[in-house]
């Protein structure tokens, strides 16, 4: 094993997650450390910087959502181009992109004001929740509370990664970091749900029941206790077993599954979701709401600090 295998960037910055942003010269460096002390406030009393030019451009609909996500909901597609279209300018700061890189999270602002983005990448595990994701995801929204920084979730979550590693390295206990961090956070929560939206993993991904302040779906999103072929095989196996076509079944199946419990008119009429909003209107959506709650303020009551699963 050699220095660098042990203990040097690749080792820090792809496993450990040690290291959170990575730069191949001491300019590039000093250049990332401006960009990010540029979207954080001096302390944990003051609010973050707010840039009045960004204030003033106008914010509208961008029909470029509606190009992101395929149609096929297997098909994976990379969530950056919606963070990209949803911040001011295109102007994100991912944190830690090479460790979990099925979780995205990082800064970014809108109409002038700093906010934290987490979000599920589909290019990477599908985006599904793992041990390192859901680490990377608490210290994040626990840093975001810590200095005032508004939180913007997407959501695109298929479950929780599945298999004997992940549930031996406690995968549970991880998983609960995020939940309590989430629980725990104060500040402005907005939460957007792209795609998918199964189980616990849509809880953990600061679904209402978890403390959302405004909670919205795109029309297209799947939200159910897990997705609709596997939910169809488990409740119908015994009629896709005597189907003539079991496959045909299926889909059919499939479809009607969808259209009855895995569309967010079911969840919203639940009290799951505040709004329905088309792809286009997400960046309005979002500047509107954190408008709103800017001057949100949480009392809770005293007392010497909560109990976060280690």
């Amino acid at each position: 094993v050699t220095a660098e295998e042990l203990g040097g960037v690749e080792s820090h910055a792809h496993y450990s997650g040690v290291v959170h942003l990575v730069a191949d010269s001491d300019t590039e460096a000093i250049a990332l450390a401006r960009r990010l002390l540029a979207l954080l406030p001096s302390n944990n009393t003051e609010e973050p910087p707010f840039v009045p030019e960004l204030h003033e451009e106008s914010v509208f609909s961008d029909e470029g959502f509606d190009a992101i996500v395929p149609a096929d909901p297997r098909e994976p597609y990379d969530m950056r181009d919606v963070i990209a279209r949803a911040v001011d300018r295109a102007d994100f700061l991912e944190i830690q992109p090479d460790f979990a890189p099925n979780l995205i999270v990082g800064f970014g602002r809108l109409v002038g004001r700093t906010l934290g983005v987490v979000a599920n990448q589909p290019i990477a595990r599908a985006g599904a929740l793992d041990i390192d994701a859901s680490d990377k995801a608490a210290r994040f929204i626990r840093f975001c509370n810590a200095f005032n920084i508004p939180l913007v979730t997407f959501v695109d979550v298929p479950g929780f990664l599945p298999g004997v590693r992940q549930e031996q390295g406690g995968i549970i206990r991880h998983g609960a970091k995020m939940l309590f961090a989430y629980a725990a956070a104060t500040v402005p929560k907005v939460t957007v749900v792209v795609r998918k939206a199964y189980g616990g993993a849509f809880l953990a991904m600061c679904a209402k029941a978890l403390g959302a302040d405004r909670s919205c779906a795109w029309p297209g999103a799947e939200i159910a206790v897990m997705g609709a072929e596997g939910a169809v095989k488990v409740l119908n196996r015994k009629e896709l077993a005597q189907a003539a076509d079991p496959d045909a079944e299926l889909a059919r199946r499939v479809a009607e599954y969808r259209a009855t419990f895995a569309n967010p008119r079911v969840a919203a009429g639940r009290g799951m979701l505040d709004d329905i909003i088309e792809p286009a209107d997400t960046r309005v959506y979002l500047a509107s709401a954190l408008e709103v709650l800017r001057t949100k303020r949480e009392l809770r009551p005293a007392k010497k600090h909560g109990l976060i699963p280690m």
